[in-house]
């Protein structure tokens, strides 16, 4: 074994599948070129396998496939190559050997230790200074929506279950009463009450860091109690974390005795006072684009049922996680927030149904696909069945000029007719584990198997087409 030495961070916003994936990718490909590494995981359960300060210093290279805040500051005077997950996944190999060659960038800083405020933000700063403007933007984003998630999906599943004693079940003065379906309802309320500060908040506090949490929380509770939705919220996140940014070149100056007054009274003090007047100022603006938004969605949702399902199927199926997966899926979620709950009922749809469609592929014809295929097919049953999008990025990686659009045609159908059959689901995530609380349930799965069958169909022909007609050997 080499004496070259990689550590490595990995994260995606959901924190289920690309996260691991990416870290089974690396620690693969290091071994085939004898490389040691470590891969420290940022998942849905929070960090796994974490780096020591020891095996930080002794790296000989810093690899990062995250599309969230992995603490980089952590990496300050080592050689960081920095990119996203899905770039962790698909070119494994290349990073490793980029790693050797000695690319990436040095992350500036001050090397001995980074443990306050100023030398955090500085080495944030840093990294972002090297990153592509548009990864960065996503990145803050992804980080604010992967700590959003759990209240979304707690609050949305809890507010779900008390509609199952009736509609007017938390209303007291209705025939429908119940008392037990009433907490529920509240306690569901609570959790997606703090969908956008918290989505707020960890924005800002992957672009500043710690002095950003505290002002990005703050300016979100502003932008929730304005009515501005999520839209509010996103603006707030990155908003305090800039305003933490400035604050720390205009405070730079000051001695270094004053470090933790900074920290303590400065930065929470003068950041929310100024985050919040801004906000407040903006509140009323943006509460009428959020309703504008929410006014064109609907009617998409009853006149044309057809183009929102195309729309919301190509997203969800063109990358599979990707940004433009994401930004369907952000939309719906923060959606469920404000009570719709029908376009996120097109986008867990047109999710669910890629890894459908590979396992009825490999089931119609087995005979044209590998045992490696087949069994990654039959598992995608599970997969899907839970919205993990992520296992058909195989088959897609293999060959993406014609199974994409396959993918795209099948979510497309499974989202159209979700749509036309005024579907509702309340939560962001869990697939069919939530069809319980799923209004017209039984409609839902039926628009995902359609569209995931013919998406199976059309994949098995096209590679039955392409192997031939002599069947693969297992």
């Amino acid at each position: 074994m080499s004496e070259f030495k990689i550590v490595a961070a990995t994260g995606c916003p959901t924190g289920i599948a690309h996260t691991y994936m990416a870290q089974e990718a690396l620690e693969q490909a290091a071994k085939a070129k004898g490389i040691s590494i470590k891969v420290e995981t940022h998942g849905q359960i929070g960090v796994e396998n974490a780096l020591s300060e020891a095996e930080i210093a002794n790296a000989d290279a810093v690899i990062i496939a995250a599309d969230k805040d992995v603490h980089a500051e952590r990496f300050v005077g080592k050689r960081v190559i920095d990119v996203s997950v899905s770039k962790g996944i698909k070119e494994a190999t290349k990073l490793i050997q980029d790693a050797l060659d000695g690319k990436g960038s040095i992350m500036a800083g001050e090397t001995s230790s980074a443990s306050n405020s100023d030398q955090k933000i500085d080495a944030a700063e840093s990294l972002e200074n090297k990153t592509n403007i548009g990864r960065l933007i996503y990145k803050h984003l992804m980080n604010g929506v992967s700590h959003m998630l759990p209240f979304v999906v707690s609050g949305g599943v809890l507010v779900a279950i008390s509609f199952l004693w009736g509609i007017y079940s938390a209303d007291p003065a209705n025939a429908q009463y119940n008392e037990f379906a009433a907490n529920l309802k509240t306690i569901g309320g609570l959790a997606m009450g703090l969908m956008v500060p918290v989505l707020s908040a960890y924005i800002a506090e992957s672009i500043a860091k710690r002095p950003g949490l505290v002002v990005g929380f703050v300016g979100g509770l502003i932008a929730s109690n304005g009515g501005t939705g999520f839209l509010g919220g996103i603006v707030s996140g990155f908003l305090a974390g800039y305003v933490i940014v400035l604050l720390g070149k205009l405070l730079q100056k000051l001695p270094k005795s004053l470090d933790g007054l900074k920290a303590i009274f400065l930065y929470p003090v003068i950041g929310v006072f100024v985050t919040g007047l801004i906000m407040t100022g903006i509140s009323a603006p943006m509460e009428s684009i959020n309703n504008g938004m929410m006014d064109f969605l609907a009617g998409f949702q009853n006149s044309s049922p057809i183009v929102l399902g195309v729309i919301v199927g190509c997203m969800c199926a063109f990358d599979m996680g990707g940004p433009i997966n994401k930004a369907a899926y952000v939309t719906g979620t923060a959606l469920l927030a404000q009570g719709n709950t029908y376009f996120m009922a097109g986008v867990s749809a047109a999710c669910i149904a890629p890894p459908l469609i590979t396992g009825f592929a490999v089931l119609f014809f087995k005979d044209y696909f590998d045992s490696n295929e087949r069994n990654a097919g039959l598992v995608n049953f599970i997969l899907g069945s839970t919205h993990i999008t992520e296992g058909a990025i195989p088959f897609a990686a293999k060959d993406p000029i014609r199974v994409i659009p396959v993918m795209m045609l099948g979510s497309s159908i499974a989202a159209v007719l979700t749509y036309m059959f005024n579907v509702q689901v309340p939560a962001p995530h869990g697939g069919f584990l939530v069809l319980p609380v799923v209004t017209h349930g039984l409609l839902w799965v039926v628009a995902i198997l359609i569209g995931s069958i013919v998406g199976g169909l059309l994949l098995g022909l096209i590679h039955k087409h392409i192997i031939g007609k002599a069947p693969v050997k297992a």
